[in-house]
Parts: C-alpha cells; sequence; structure tokens
C-alpha cells in the first residue's frame, strides 16, 4: 500500500481525523429509553441480516486505510457489541494494526464472560455504561429485568482482566436519575474507574428528546463538588470530549461530557462507521456514505482511502454548535445504529 494521502488530514474546519468508532450490530440486549425504546425496536422492526453485516475481514481491511489516514483510535460500539458473536476475535485481528488504541463500550452484563478473552485479544479498555445505581430507577431506564449488580459484576471481571481504567458513563436525564449523581460519584471515588456524566442528547428522534430533561454538566460538577471537592484536570489530547475533573483529595478523577450545553464540536475528531459499512462524519448526520458497495465491488485499498478522504475533507459538520428549534425536526440516525 502506498502513502499516497498528504498527513494530517483535515476537513473544512481544520479538524483532523483521528478516531474510528465502529458498530458490529445493531441489537441490543438493553431496551434503554435513551437509546432504543422498546415502543420502537420491538415492534416490527428489521434488524440487519446477518449478509448486510461488514464481516471481520472486511473490518480489517477498512481500519488498516483508517490507519494510513491518521486514524490512531478505534472503539467497538453496537448495539451491544458483544453479542456480536467472536468478537474477540474482531479485537485480536485489529490489534496486528500498529500505533492504534482498542476500546469498546458495552452495558456490561456479558463482562464476567468475555473480558478475559478480549484482554487476551489485546483491547486495551472497556467502557461501560450504568445509569442509576438503585434497581428500580435502572430497570426503569434499561428496560431490563436485570439488577445493578450485573453490571458491577462485569465491572469487576473488566477490572480483574486488567482492561484498566474502567470507565463508566451515566446518561442524566432530570427528574429520571439525576438524584443518583452524588450517590454515583461516592460509588467509584477511590475505586480506580474513572465515571462519565454525560448530558442526555437529541440523537435520533425515538427518545422524546426535550431541553428542559437535560442537566448541565455545570450543574453536575456542582452537585459532587459540594460534597466531595473537585478542581480541574488538562484535557488528554486535543479533541477529548470529555471535561476532566479530580477529587482534591485524591480519590480519583471524574469526567463530564457536555455535548448539548457546551458544544465540542470545534475539535471533533471522529468518525463512524455503522454495522453495514456506512460511514458518518457526525453522531447527529441523516445520511452515510456507502463503503460497503465499493469493498465489495473490488476498490483497492488507495481508492477506498481516496474515497474517504475525500469525504472528511468535504466534512463541516457542527450540528451540536447550531442546535435550535429549526435543527430539531431534522431525520438523525438512531443511537442504536450508530453507538454513540
Amino acid at each position: 500500500m502506498t502513502n499516497s494521502t498528504p498527513t494530517p488530514l483535515v476537513d473544512t474546519l481544520g479538524r483532523p481525523i483521528r478516531d474510528l468508532r465502529i458498530s458490529v450490530t445493531d441489537r441490543c440486549n438493553f431496551r434503554c429509553t435513551y437509546c432504543m425504546p422498546r415502543s420502537v425496536f420491538d415492534k416490527n422492526y428489521q434488524f440487519l441480516a446477518r449478509t448486510e453485516l461488514l464481516s471481520f475481514e472486511e473490518l480489517h481491511r477498512i481500519a488498516q486505510v483508517f490507519n494510513r489516514l491518521g486514524v490512531r483510535k478505534i472503539r467497538i460500539t453496537g448495539g451491544e457489541p458483544l453479542l456480536r458473536r467472536n468478537v474477540d476475535k474482531l479485537i485480536g485481528v485489529l490489534k496486528s494494526i500498529p500505533d492504534l488504541e482498542l476500546t469498546l463500550t458495552t452495558n456490561g452484563v456479558l463482562l464476567p464472560r468475555m473480558a478475559p478473552k478480549l484482554a487476551e485479544a489485546g483491547l486495551d479498555r472497556v467502557t461501560v455504561s450504568l445509569d442509576a445505581l438503585d434497581d428500580a430507577t435502572f430497570q426503569k431506564i434499561a428496560d431490563v429485568d436485570l439488577s445493578v449488580e450485573d453490571v458491577i459484576s462485569g465491572i469487576d471481571a473488566a477490572r480483574d482482566a486488567g482492561l484498566r481504567p474502567v470507565k463508566v458513563n451515566m446518561v442524566v436525564k432530570r427528574g429520571i436519575n439525576d438524584d443518583q449523581i452524588v450517590a454515583m460519584a461516592e460509588r467509584f471515588r477511590g475505586s480506580g474507574h474513572i465515571l462519565r456524566f454525560i448530558e442526555f442528547m437529541d440523537v435520533g428522534t425515538s427518545n422524546g428528546w426535550r431541553m428542559d430533561d437535560v442537566v448541565p454538566s455545570r450543574e453536575v460538577v456542582e452537585r459532587i463538588h459540594a460534597r466531595f471537592p473537585l478542581e480541574t484536570v488538562d484535557p488528554n489530547y486535543t479533541g477529548e470530549v470529555a471535561e476532566r475533573w479530580r477529587y482534591v483529595d485524591g480519590a480519583g478523577e471524574i469526567g463530564v461530557i457536555s455535548s448539548v450545553t457546551q458544544a465540542f464540536c470545534r475539535d471533533c475528531s471522529r468518525i463512524r462507521l455503522s454495522t453495514e459499512g456506512k460511514l458518518f462524519t457526525c453522531l447527529f448526520a441523516s445520511a452515510g456514505f456507502d463503503l460497503r458497495t465499493p469493498l465489495r465491488d473490488g476498490a483497492s485499498d488507495d481508492e477506498l482511502a481516496g474515497m474517504i478522504a475525500q469525504l472528511w475533507r468535504q466534512r463541516a459538520d457542527r450540528y451540536s454548535e447550531i442546535r435550535s428549534e429549526n435543527t430539531r425536526p431534522l431525520k438523525r440516525i438512531e443511537m442504536s445504529y450508530i453507538g454513540g
């Protein structure tokens, strides 16, 4: 493969391509109300057929092309990625690509069985979603007959397998689970894990999003700071989505992701690949670029790289910065389809 593409590859706003998120399945064993509500996804919903999914060989090839273009981090997502059969084998294949950080986002309940396999395959870290500590609230949000302990067991399994630090993501929705903010902070203080609070986002059109339901990150920080004093921490790298805070007493750190109230579009370096091979240059996009067809029609690596480079160079997305009443009616991809 020749290195014919200029480096760095930047879009119209000067943002480099750095992070690729790969969705490996559109299926999930949860029905979270903000992502995959049962009212939509359990009523004659057509999930993708296996032949429509990109194979591990195709994903490996695409990942190599992206690595050549400047991608240095790949996150495996879904749906629930641990539902994809032999996903640890995919991790092992991707691990052969040089200078690449590999992470995976999961709801955690399959980690007790899968964490050792993922670690052995070369996965660097996992992020686990957990939106409450009491079972009643957790079950209301996740819409499953499971307990918080099922997720905690997964977090423990990831830690024991060496997938550390585990990042724990909590989507905060006012009146639903915002009373859990301080309790979550207390639970994970001193654990070695990094708890991150995410503003409820208007991804897709099925989650009933309203601005009134958003708890601003500054309010989250204020609530925790009142109980456990915090101080700011510099970002790990340009474009990091989470604003970092650490406990003054040294008990670890938290992060807040403020894509609604403090948009970070200006530094966004992410591109997303859907389960069946469509590229999306924004989480709030309405349409994707079909990469599967040229891939399966015999396009060379140079040709694929050229298509991706052209797409990125034309990118001008900044939805969170222009969010308004005028953007609300726009069609947007669903969170479960693209993996966040």
